[in-house]
C-alpha cells in the first residue's frame, strides 16, 4: 500500500510515498481502507523532531482518518466491515490503510460527506474538547484563541455560536490573517506584534479575557495571565513555536487573580480516556448531519501533495483545515 513516510527530521525533503506493508488490527482495534486523512500541527512538530512525537525514524504520520472498515481485530463489536467511519489512530492515518483502536472509531451518519469527517476527530472534537472540558466555557464568555486562522482556530470559530455563544477574539502570527479569521466568525483578531496586549484590551472594553485558548507553548503565557479577566481560564495545548517550555507561574500569581492554567492533550487523553474523545467526535458529527455546523475544507488531491502543505504549515502560511485524498 502507499503511504507518506518521514524519514528524518526536517522538512519536506524527508518525506515521500512509499510503498509499505499493510497494517493488521490486533485485539480491541480496525483496520480502515483510508479516503481522506487530515493535517494536523503534530505531524509538522514530528517532522521538525520535537521531542516526544517521534519515537523512531522512519515515522508514519497522520492521525486522523475517514474511510471504510477492512478489518476487524478480536473482540470489536458494534462495528462491521464495509461501516464509513472516523478513526483517531496513534499514527500511520496518511496512507491507504491505517490501524486505529476501535474505541477510538466512531460511524459517519447519514449526511456527512468523508472528506468532511476527516477533519473532525483532531478538528472540531478537539475544539469541542478544549472549550467544554478543558476550558469550562460558559455563553457570554469573552474568548481569546492565539493561531486563530488555523484549523482549531476556526473550529472554535464554528462552535462558540453553537455552545452560547460570547465574544471572540483571535490572534495571528501574520498580519495578513487577521482579516480572514474575522471572517470565519471572530470579533477581532490580531497580529501578534508589540501592541498586542493594549488592542485586547481595548477589545473587551478593558474587561480583560474568560478563556484563553493556547498553543504557543509558553511563549506568551505572561501575556495571557496580564490579559485573563478575574477568574480567568488558560488552557496550553501544544507548543506550536517549538521552543523549550518555562515553568509556570508561582501560585501567589494564580491566587490572586483567582486564574486557571490547565494543560490539554489530545493525545493523552485519547490513551487515557477515549471514551471523552469519541463521545466529543459524535457530538461533532451529529452537528453536522444535522447542518448546524458546517465545516470547510481545503483538500489536497493526493498524499503527494501533503509535504508542500505541511511547509506551509511550519511556516505559518497554512490557512484552515488541509484534508487529503488518499483513495
Amino acid at each position: 500500500m502507499r503511504a507518506l513516510v518521514m524519514t528524518a527530521p526536517g522538512g519536506s525533503e524527508n518525506s515521500e510515498v512509499r510503498e509499505i506493508e499493510e497494517p493488521r488490527p490486533g485485539a480491541g482495534q480496525v483496520s480502515v481502507d483510508v479516503a481522506y486523512a487530515g493535517l494536523n500541527f503534530a505531524d509538522v512538530m514530528a517532522r521538525r523532531g520535537d521531542v516526544g512525537y517521534v519515537s523512531a525514524w522512519p515515522y508514519l504520520p497522520g492521525k486522523e482518518v475517514a474511510g471504510t472498515v477492512r478489518a476487524l481485530g478480536e473482540g470489536v463489536t458494534g462495528l462491521t466491515i464495509g461501516d464509513q467511519v472516523v478513526a483517531t489512530p496513534a499514527g500511520g492515518g496518511l496512507a491507504q490503510v491505517v490501524v486505529a483502536e476501535a474505541a477510538l472509531t466512531v460511524p459517519v451518519p447519514p449526511g456527512v460527506a468523508l472528506r468532511q469527517a476527516s477533519a473532525v476527530p483532531l478538528g472540531l472534537a478537539t475544539a469541542m474538547l478544549l472549550l467544554s472540558d478543558a476550558g469550562r466555557f460558559t455563553p457570554g464568555d469573552t474568548v481569546l484563541v492565539h493561531s486563530a486562522s488555523g484549523g482549531i482556530g476556526s473550529a472554535i470559530a464554528q462552535l462558540v455560536p453553537l455552545l452560547g455563544g460570547g465574544r471572540l477574539i483571535g490572534t495571528v502570527g501574520r498580519p495578513e490573517k487577521a482579516k480572514g479569521a474575522v471572517k470565519t466568525g471572530y470579533d477581532a483578531a490580531f497580529h501578534r506584534d508589540v501592541g498586542l496586549r493594549e488592542a485586547v484590551m481595548g477589545a473587551t472594553d478593558g474587561q480583560g479575557v474568560d478563556l484563553i485558548l493556547d498553543p504557543l507553548g509558553t511563549a506568551a503565557l505572561e501575556l495571557d495571565l496580564d490579559l485573563a479577566a478575574p477568574g480567568g481560564r488558560i488552557v496550553l495545548f501544544g507548543n506550536a513555536g517549538g521552543g523549550a517550555i518555562n515553568v509556570l507561574p508561582p501560585a501567589g500569581r494564580l491566587l490572586a487573580g483567582n486564574l486557571t492554567i490547565t494543560g490539554f492533550s489530545h493525545r493523552g487523553l485519547a490513551a487515557g480516556a477515549p471514551a471523552k474523545v469519541a463521545r466529543a467526535i459524535s457530538q461533532v458529527l451529529e452537528l453536522l448531519a444535522d447542518g448546524r455546523l458546517e465545516l470547510p475544507v481545503t483538500e489536497l488531491g493526493s498524499l503527494a501533495d501533503v509535504p508542500a502543505a505541511h511547509d506551509l504549515m511550519a511556516t505559518g502560511a497554512g490557512i484552515g483545515k488541509y484534508v487529503a485524498q488518499v483513495a
